[in-house]
């Protein structure tokens, strides 16, 4: 066997197991709506479909405890409002009345481009921060990213920080101590506009399954704080001033909405964040 077969050998065998890696199964299961639930044969590909009759959802097989999460969307191409797309952390209980819990969520609200972040720590939420984006989200495929680690939460577009929760819990603010699991899923609701049903069936594409994260079975985080985490380490500890002087910049030029800038909405982390 020559050297350029063995080589492409190796480059077959490599991106055979890049491919599996990034599989769907391995991370994730279907959750809900699974007749709106599409795969492609790959299994590197997931389309949800949202009509009259149902949405659909899927989530992460296992429950974490911190980690550095991402996926890659590309939202419905027909426009209107109403539609709620979505990727995010939480601890609420499957198919149940959540009640308090922790989330870390990024919403689409229609389908124009304007996505909300928002923190639920351990209450109802209403932390809410939305940008309107300077691409069409329907064009192409975008990732979004999580942080979350002992020391700070951040929301990150194409690899740039958008938003920062600290830890603050030294003055009293609560910060996420259970464990969450990863869901994402399209659905419908009326908070979010009206929607154009003429315009359905509304599909968005998910890929890029794979992440970081320290898997946990009982109610007990404080393992998955470990240092040998390369998330945990200290340069993901802070954001660096390149990555500060990102989001200021991204924050000034696309931010639409701050629960942090009106004295009824803002929140004891807002001085401190």
């Amino acid at each position: 066997m020559d050297f350029l077969t063995i080589f492409l050998f190796i480059c077959v065998f490599l991106l055979q197991k890049n491919v599996a890696e990034n599989s769907f199964d391995k991370y994730y299961s279907p959750l809900w709506g699974s007749n709106h639930l599409s795969i492609d044969p790959q299994r590197n590909e997931v389309q949800l479909l949202m009509d009259t009759s149902s949405g659909a959802g899927f989530r992460s097989k296992l429950d974490y405890g911190s980690g550095l999460f991402h996926i890659s969307m590309k939202l419905p191409e027909k426009k209107t409002e109403g539609i709620v797309t979505c990727f995010y952390l939480t601890s609420a209980p499957d198919n149940q009345e959540p009640g308090n819990h922790f989330e870390l969520d990024f919403e689409f609200l229609g389908t124009n481009g304007t996505v909300q972040t928002n923190v639920y720590d351990y209450d109802g939420g209403h932390r809410e921060q939305s940008f309107k984006l300077p691409f069409d989200p329907s064009q192409d495929f975008h990732t979004y990213g999580i942080l979350w680690n002992p020391s700070q939460i951040v929301f990150f577009i194409d690899g740039i920080p958008i938003r920062v929760f600290k830890n603050n819990s030294a003055h009293g603010v609560a910060y996420p101590s259970k464990p969450m699991h990863i869901e994402a899923s399209i659905w419908n609701a009326d908070w979010a506009g009206p929607v154009d049903w003429a315009q359905a069936p509304f599909v968005v594409h998910y890929r890029d399954f794979d992440f970081y994260a320290c898997p946990t079975q009982n109610d007990d985080v404080s393992i998955c704080g470990n240092g040998h985490y390369f998330w945990n380490r200290h340069r993901h500890l802070y954001l660096n001033d390149e990555q500060k002087q990102q989001m200021k910049s991204y924050r000034s030029a696309y931010m639409t909405y701050d629960y942090c800038s009106s004295p009824s909405t803002s929140k004891q982390e807002c001085s401190l964040n």
